[in-house]
């Protein structure tokens, strides 16, 4: 049998393998190639959005920007009418409080212009009966004009007896106390414990007789309750 005898060239494998090498390059040159290529696409088409996209995205911005504008204002007006309403309340508070009852737990006696043979013609004020002792209270801020016994000054048919000017020019008078703890010229606040109820002077019984005075002397009063009520006082 015959043989066939194959010669190799020397060094052929290593120009096979360079080939090969070359072979690859090429290829990977071609996909760089090709990846360089797409790149280039994207930054054209980067280039060419922009523009759309801007406007997009400064719509949206001033979109944004006048919604924030729209609830700053909604927010500052809400905290506007808060304050004004909380500005309001101790306004209101303070004019409620400004004149106030001159006793307090009592029940509603002798009338204003009532007639009896307790009083040389007609009532002079309202009276208020309550226990001897019971606190008086000055129904308005003002001047005591008059305190002590006699009247005051008024006579003795009221007892120990205060009245107080107030700067509308009405007076208030406190008649049969048991205990007077003012005098003439201190000033006093409205609510101010002034004196204790009695029973002194021409009286029938513990309780507190009161008037509204256009001057500090008897025979100016009107009707307490009627002047009270206009002041925010329900007797």
């Amino acid at each position: 049998m015959s043989q066939r005898t194959t010669f190799l060239m020397p060094g052929t494998s290593q120009l096979r393998a360079r080939a090969a090498v070359l072979a690859l390059g090429l290829g990977a040159s071609a996909a760089v190639g090709a990846g360089v290529a797409v790149a280039a696409d994207a930054r054209a088409n980067a280039v060419a959005l922009p523009e759309s996209a801007a406007a997009a995205v400064q719509q949206q911005a001033a979109a944004q920007a006048k919604a924030a504008t729209a609830a700053q204002t909604k927010s500052k007006a809400a905290a506007k009418k808060a304050a004004a309403g909380k500005a309001a309340k101790p306004s209101a508070a303070k004019t409620a409080a400004s004149w106030v009852d001159p006793v307090k737990k009592y029940k509603l006696s002798a009338s204003f212009a009532q007639a009896g043979n307790l009083w040389s013609s007609t009532h002079s004020g309202q009276d208020f009966a309550v226990s001897s002792g019971t606190q008086v209270f000055a129904t308005h801020g003002g001047t005591v004009v008059k305190a002590g016994g006699n009247g005051a000054g008024d006579g003795p048919a009221y007892g120990n007896a205060v009245v107080i000017k107030h700067s509308n020019g009405t007076y208030s008078q406190y008649a049969h106390l048991s205990r007077v703890h003012v005098k003439a010229g201190q000033a006093v606040k409205t609510g101010q414990r002034i004196a204790l109820s009695g029973n002194t002077g021409n009286s029938s019984g513990p309780h507190l007789h009161f008037e509204i005075r256009t001057t500090p002397n008897y025979g100016t009063a009107v009707d307490p309750v009627a002047f009270l009520r206009t002041k925010g006082v329900r007797l």
